[in-house]
């Protein structure tokens, strides 16, 4: 039942509602050309805590937290140590902490279900919206991914699908109108959608790893093409 992580964050704004104690888990399936962790890839055995362990740790924090935020376990991708992952949200679930799973959905069997039925709600990166660039700039299917995204509809899990806007890969308003054809189908879970800007923040790690970052040639994201984007969600929803 033991975890394996990579590194926390004791005040995350981005990774779900207010103010969150963001765990970073190790080890990941996936080969991401955009991912910004690369460190977290392989599933290494440095620094390992149990469920209780880890309880402790995020009680230090839940002053700051309080009621509106909560926990997120995040990744290298939690769903490969979702017994574990299980057994820490059960753990927070009894404190009347908030949980959250941020994910790539690229997983669902028993285990995974029983982990989502102790899951506040779910962080679902939809990374592309086509087979083609699934395979190719990611190494799942999205019909692994949507399989996912059926299983949170089915059973109501608040859901928040998160995308990154890469320039050249998915920054247009097609893929965007393929994205919300994605989340109407979905609409019973789905509370929101947002657009991340494609940064390349991660150059260094992938510098001191000695590995190539695939994307490394490719522009950062404009605020204001995302923003554009967003504005096309936004009116739909309206």
């Amino acid at each position: 039942m033991n975890g394996y992580i990579n590194s926390v964050q004791s005040f995350g704004a981005v990774d779900g509602p207010g103010v969150r104690y963001v765990i970073f888990m190790q080890g990941c399936p996936l080969r991401c050309s955009c991912c910004h962790n690369p460190d977290t890839w392989e599933f290494s055995k440095e620094q390992e805590v149990t469920p209780e362990e880890m309880l402790t740790k995020i009680l230090r924090f839940r002053e700051y937290f309080g009621h509106d935020g909560g926990v997120t376990v995040s990744g290298g991708e939690a769903l490969m140590q979702c017994e574990f992952v299980r057994k820490l949200f059960t753990l927070c679930k009894k404190e009347n902490i908030h949980t959250c799973l941020d994910t790539s959905g690229c997983i669902l069997d028993e285990k995974v279900k029983k982990l989502l039925s102790v899951t506040d709600l779910v962080l679902l990166d939809i990374k592309y919206t086509n087979e083609k660039d699934y395979k190719g700039y990611v190494g799942c299917s999205l019909s692994d991914v949507l399989k996912f995204y059926d299983y949170l509809e089915e059973n109501n899990i608040p859901t928040w699908v998160r995308q990154v806007i890469i320039p050249t890969k998915n920054d247009t308003e097609e893929n965007i109108s393929k994205l919300l054809e994605i989340t109407d189908n979905h609409k019973n879970c789905t509370e929101k959608i947002e657009l991340l800007p494609f940064r390349k923040l991660c150059q260094p790690k992938y510098d001191n790893l000695n590995m190539e970052f695939p994307f490394s040639n490719i522009p950062e994201a404009s605020p204001e093409r995302v923003k554009e984007l967003q504005e096309i969600i936004k009116n739909h929803a309206n």
